[in-house]
């Protein structure tokens, strides 16, 4: 593996800051691509995100921000997005140069719209990035608990074990652990899922269900997430670990989740619209639950509380009753 390779971090949210902060303990230097030019003038003259994880403070010696896309990748060559799946494409459209020879890190947690695949099929087939060139970031690792440097995992998937390898160490540290995975596929499309199940805890939540349903609920999405993912990409994984069941219960259960929060506040009467607007924040599992409906469509794995909240979500469906009839589908 080559030495000393330039790092970069794509996207001005919570993760991609808390990013930024697990890469500069180890990291003498990295570039950092925002998109508002005004976001990072607030941001040099703070040292801090103006918009998110406020409380971390950086040297601003140790980042080269910019707002053009072409630049941040001309001078990296380990490319990690943060970027929320349905803004990534909008993103790309000024790029000019080629990724093929970068190394792409996925750190989206999302599927990209339209096209309906995970994000790093998507860099292999629109942007020629070799599978082997491509990883995903993923772990139960919520960005507010790096901000306070509270014990989190990360798990980083790729085909080649020496660059998952050369990328773990770059993010272990005293507060992160890392381990390496070569699933990538799983890993993407259970990251994306544990986003819908949060929501789904969140709704019943909002109904004021108790723990007991909780429980059920989220022991029966894992089954779920399992026959799913065998579908799409049949291999041997166990989804007990914590890159899988570890983020399902942190994203379901965790007062920091987005998710969890967009699902409660729909529970709760919320509209789908006036719940994401109040949240101020992109709830990724909403999109996630669209995609995966639609991919399911062609595979018919038996998947209830997927379409418990697809059928909540896009379909106007009564929150109450819906819930209500899912729970005799569970066991």
């Amino acid at each position: 593996m080559e030495k000393n390779l330039r790092y970069a971090v794509l996207g001005g949210g919570s993760w991609a800051t808390a990013i930024a902060k697990i890469l500069l303990i180890n990291l003498p230097q990295i570039n950092w691509y925002m998109r508002r030019e005004d976001q990072i003038a607030e941001f040099k003259a703070l040292k801090h995100n103006p918009s998110y994880l406020s409380s971390i403070e950086f040297d601003m010696n140790k980042i080269n921000f910019t707002s053009k896309i072409n630049q941040v990748v001309q001078n990296s060559d380990v490319l990690i997005f943060a970027i929320p799946s349905p803004f990534l494409k909008n993103h790309l459209k000024k790029l000019r140069r080629r990724l093929d020879s970068k190394i792409v890190v996925s750190a989206v947690k999302g599927i990209i719209p339209d096209e309906n695949i995970v994000v790093s099929e998507y860099f292999h087939q629109y942007y020629n990035v070799p599978l082997e060139q491509t990883a995903v970031l993923s772990g139960p690792c919520h960005a507010e608990e790096v901000a306070l440097e509270r014990t989190s995992y990360l798990t980083i998937g790729c085909k080649d074990r020496d660059l998952a390898k050369e990328i773990a160490a770059k993010m272990t540290n005293d507060f992160v652990q890392t381990y390496i995975s070569d699933d990538v596929y799983g890993i993407e499309f259970s990251s994306v899922m544990k986003n819908i199940y949060a929501i789904a805890t969140g709704i019943c939540h909002g109904l004021k269900y108790g723990d007991n349903f909780q429980a059920v609920l989220v022991s029966n999405a894992i089954q779920e997430m399992n026959r799913f993912c065998n579908a799409v990409n049949p291999y041997h994984r166990d989804l007990q670990e914590s890159v899988y069941l570890g983020d399902l219960l942190v994203t379901a259960y965790s007062k920091f989740s987005r998710n969890r929060t967009f699902g409660t506040m729909v529970g709760k009467g919320y509209s789908v619209k006036s719940a994401q607007i109040e949240m101020e924040m992109i709830a990724e599992g909403y999109f996630g639950t669209k995609c995966i409906h639609e991919i399911n469509e062609h595979f018919q794995v038996n998947m209830p509380i997927l379409e418990a909240v697809f059928g909540i979500l896009y379909q106007r469906k009564s929150p109450a009753k819906t819930m209500k009839e899912l729970t005799l589908k569970l066991a």
